[in-house]
């Protein structure tokens, strides 16, 4: 399904900023049929199979299984070129004393099946963090087995667990099954926000500039 594959954050396809939709008045919370379950009563609601299905929190052992998704996924977006993170990267950002992203590992059977990374933003608003959906991906022959949507309520929880006020992602404004889709768990399009991005040359110039 589209829905199953999806990085947020896009450069040429998708304009995307982790907090350029942070503030908003209405809440948009997590969806309050996710919050106290069990992780066996969330798959058991949703039709899961728990003895297939694990999801775990990433470890700095699964680096290159995190980097093959990352690449995976840019591959199925058309964009390989744009997938420059090194393993260097990710155990500096995400497995550090302070870590700038956290990581789900999702296996069927007991083999790799799909990631998603996320990290928390904050609603100066709500006085609240938010959790922030970058990546998520599901490989094309464990697709069409509720892994996709089993890994969006499984950070659904998360974000209930940790106090979040909302759970956020980006979805390209022709995906109409996708958008469909995640309506139908509670989200809201937000159409008034337009995401902005300064990056490469362009950050760097922006970043030399006299503040006068």
């Amino acid at each position: 399904m589209e829905w199953e594959s999806f990085r947020s954050t896009r450069h040429s396809r998708a304009g995307g900023n982790p907090s350029a939709s942070h503030r908003k008045r209405d809440d948009d919370g997590v969806d309050s049929a996710f919050a106290g379950m069990t992780v066996r009563g969330m798959f058991r609601n949703l039709g899961y199979n728990s003895s297939m299905l694990n999801i775990r929190q990433a470890t700095p052992h699964d680096i290159p299984l995190i980097l093959e998704f990352i690449r995976e996924l840019a591959e199925y977006e058309r964009a390989p070129e744009e997938a420059v993170a090194t393993a260097e990267d990710l155990r500096r950002d995400g497995f550090s004393g302070e870590p700038r992203f956290y990581a789900e590992i999702a296996e069927w059977d007991g083999e790799p099946a799909g990631f998603a990374l996320w990290f928390f933003n904050y609603s100066t608003w709500q006085g609240k963090p938010g959790l922030y959906l970058e990546d998520l991906f599901v490989r094309p022959r464990f697709r069409k087995k509720g892994i996709g949507k089993a890994l969006l309520v499984h950070l659904a929880r998360v974000a209930v667990e940790k106090g979040c006020g909302r759970y956020q992602w980006q979805v390209l404004d022709w995906n109409t099954p996708a958008i469909e889709f995640y309506e139908s768990l509670g989200a809201k399009v937000m159409k008034e926000w337009l995401a902005m991005r300064v990056s490469g040359e362009a950050l760097i110039k922006l970043g030399e500039k006299s503040a006068g």
